[in-house]
């Protein structure tokens, strides 16, 4: 046994009191061996780990019990100087945010080069070598160069690999991965998953990985334990757990995640939030948000009970003596609820139609500021929205989604091409003729904090848009529709008195579209809308889309990389790459029979429940600068399939299916000589 932790009690003090973020929590990990830990924010699944790294921030933050064994030594009872020994050499941590946890005023050979020299003893000839021979490990391109950049020269993908490779340069034994894939796009995640898995097999660390992406779990995980509140409620072996799940909170985990094979029911969501660590409700912390609450729950707080050899949940439900016989996993499961409007029904009616559009931004340089190239970052873009229709727009970052949807509302203004709604040309409006048309279309924006003004109470933010478009002959009358806006996207209408800060991600999410109801739109460009929130929010916010959809006709850009979301809530499908659409089509087409090379890499990258040992597709390469697009079709520098006159022409649209359109010549007739 490598890490054996035993009843780990980790406080904080507060003007409230103690807040327990880590209650008790005890597991253990193998060497080679790759544990989860799984649950949604505020369990206190970070908090585990900086424990066991013995980083938590003092005086604020104290051990209050327990024990953290690594290779039979506690943790806890060391020296702060044989602590800095283990650190780098024998414990590392691959931190959430790459960007903020590199030093942005030192080299990236440097910070590489620091933990060798520090615990390896090295000489900065030999520590420079150790550094190559770490970048080429994690299949960073041009070492030598990247030895001499700075971390915001690299792109979040090197960002990560770097920062393995520093986590891996002292080949530690453990290595705790705090959600390592969050801000990736779903080819670099891919890559990292695929560099963690080997750099594992060739040096025997074992992983404790902290995540809330179950397909990652699925694809790395040997072992699952899932936190709830501060105490590990289930643990697992992988299959045992993901396919057949005990406690009610991981079944409505499970049941939340957005998949193909869900299409026609309504996700299962978790009402409510993490209770706070300082104001833990008695008995069992899940009870108030339980769909198979008992009286007992309220009394007692179960321990871990066997659900068979080596499955554990702690609910009072697998309590033989109590229960008086054995509960079966099943008989906690959820039954389906069907879809308020299933997929792929549109009236078929066009609302919205992009032709040739382009959004090109002038690179200055100089004392004169001319003008010395462009950013190509939305380069003639044919796209139709019929009304009532959800469309996907999907691609890696930096492939034009956002400023595409910018553009399209008029936020930034196109360098070329046309915008019809429903026939007029925005492009040629001003200011002022454009202002009718403002309240018909809206955006959700990504992060729904930074989106809300908070300064402005929630009543303020929802009747503000009410007031500039004219909409309630009285404030009383505004507040009143603003009101019966909050209950309409599930909110009490109490709350139009207080301040964003006062809310969970999930609710400001929630004042986000309420805003934008507020002026009764027929079009909402959802910007990255769930890919800040945990799986249960990201569920209630795709519940309340889709009732939304159904009760008012709305019509949906929906602009994400989550390809689970993209498959479950999509009528149609639009990949971007370097500006460009290179496939459209419906959903189903898309997924089941993907054409373009792009297209395939994408989708194969995807971490699923329901593909285990799926084969990976490799995508080499990073996406090319929209400043200098390569010539002829942009995506083949990276594809496999790139033929002769691949790099001498872009190619057209294709259309392989009803409705199904893609462009390579892969698709055509009779391809260029």
């Amino acid at each position: 046994m490598l890490l054996d932790v035993r009843d780990l009690k980790t406080y904080f003090r507060t003007k409230w009191g103690p807040a327990r973020a880590v209650d008790g929590v005890s597991f253990s990990l193998d060497a080679g061996e790759t544990f989860a830990l799984v649950g949604e924010s505020g369990c206190g699944k970070t908090v585990t780990a900086l424990s066991i790294m013995q980083l938590v921030p003092q005086p604020a933050g104290y051990y209050a019990g327990g024990a953290i064994l690594y290779k039979g030594r506690d943790l806890m009872r060391l020296p702060e100087v044989e602590k800095r020994r283990l650190r780098g050499r024998e414990l590392s941590m691959i931190f959430q945010e790459p960007m903020s946890s590199l030093n942005p005023v030192l080299t990236i050979g440097y910070q590489l080069m620091e933990p060798l020299r520090y615990h390896q003893r090295l000489s900065p000839a030999a520590a420079r070598k150790k550094a190559l021979e770490l970048l080429e490990l994690v299949r960073l391109p041009d070492p030598e160069q990247r030895l001499q950049q700075y971390p915001h020269q690299l792109s979040g993908g090197m960002q990560q690999r770097v920062m393995i490779a520093i986590a891996m340069a002292c080949e530690p034994g453990l290595l705790i991965a705090d959600e390592p894939t969050t801000a990736l796009d779903v080819t670099v995640q891919a890559e990292v998953l695929e560099l963690m898995k080997a750099l594992q097999a060739q040096k025997g660390t074992a992983i404790l990985l902290i995540t809330h992406d179950l397909g990652v779990v699925a694809q790395l995980a040997d072992r699952v334990a899932v936190m709830y509140a501060g105490r590990i409620v289930e643990v697992a072996p992988r299959p045992q757990l993901l396919d057949n799940p005990a406690h009610p909170y991981t079944v409505r985990l499970l049941q939340s995640l957005p998949t193909r094979t869900r299409r026609d029911q309504a996700l299962q969501t978790i009402e409510g939030r993490v209770p706070p660590a300082h104001a833990l409700p008695p008995g069992c912390r899940f009870a108030p948000r339980c769909h198979m609450v008992q009286p007992a729950c309220w009394q007692v707080d179960p321990p871990l009970l066997p659900v068979d050899a080596e499955h554990h949940a702690a609910c009072i439900l697998y309590d033989v003596k109590r229960q008086g016989r054995r509960i079966t996993p099943a008989e906690v499961h959820l039954p389906p609820q069907p879809r308020p409007r299933p997929p792929g029904q549109t009236s078929g009616e066009p609302l919205l139609r992009l032709e040739g559009l382009c959004v090109h931004f002038p690179l200055r340089r100089g004392v004169l500021k001319r003008v010395v190239g462009y950013v190509r970052a939305v380069d003639g873009v044919d796209l139709t929205l019929r009304r009532g229709e959800t469309l996907a727009l999907v691609g890696e970052s930096g492939c034009g989604k956002t400023t595409l949807g910018k553009a399209v509302l008029q936020l930034v203004r196109p360098t070329a091409g046309r915008v019809l709604l429903d026939g007029q040309d925005l492009t040629r409006l001003s200011r002022r003729q454009l202002h009718p048309y403002r309240r018909r279309m809206q955006i959700v924006f990504q992060d729904p904090y930074a989106a809300l003004d908070p300064r402005m109470m929630v009543g303020e933010i929802v009747m503000e848009g009410m007031a500039a478009h004219g909409i309630g002959r009285s404030r009383r009358e505004r507040e009143e529709r603003a009101r019966a806006i909050l209950a309409q996207v599930g909110l009490d209408p109490q709350m139009l008195y207080r301040y964003p800060h006062e809310f969970s991600g999930g609710q400001r999410q929630r004042i986000g579209i309420a805003r934008c109801l507020a002026v009764e739109p027929e079009f909402l460009v959802c910007d990255e809308a769930t890919s800040a929130l945990d799986v249960s929010v990201q569920a209630q916010i795709l519940n309340l889309l889709e009732r939304l959809q159904a009760e008012l006709g709305l019509t949906y850009l929906f602009i994400t990389h989550n390809l689970g979301v993209v498959e479950y809530l999509a009528d149609e499908v639009a990949v971007m790459y370097l500006g460009r659409i290179v496939e459209r089509g419906p959903t189903a087409a898309i997924f089941s029979s993907p054409c373009h090379p792009y297209t395939r890499a994408l989708l194969a990258a995807v971490p699923r429940l329901d593909a285990r040992g799926a084969e990976k597709l490799h995508l080499p390469g990073e996406v090319p600068s929209p400043i200098h697009p390569p010539p002829g079709c942009h995506f083949h520098p990276r594809c496999p399939y790139a033929m002769p006159h691949c790099r001498q022409a872009y190619p057209p649209a294709y259309t392989v299916a009803d409705g199904h359109t893609v462009r390579c010549f892969l698709y055509a007739d009779n391809p260029p000589a």
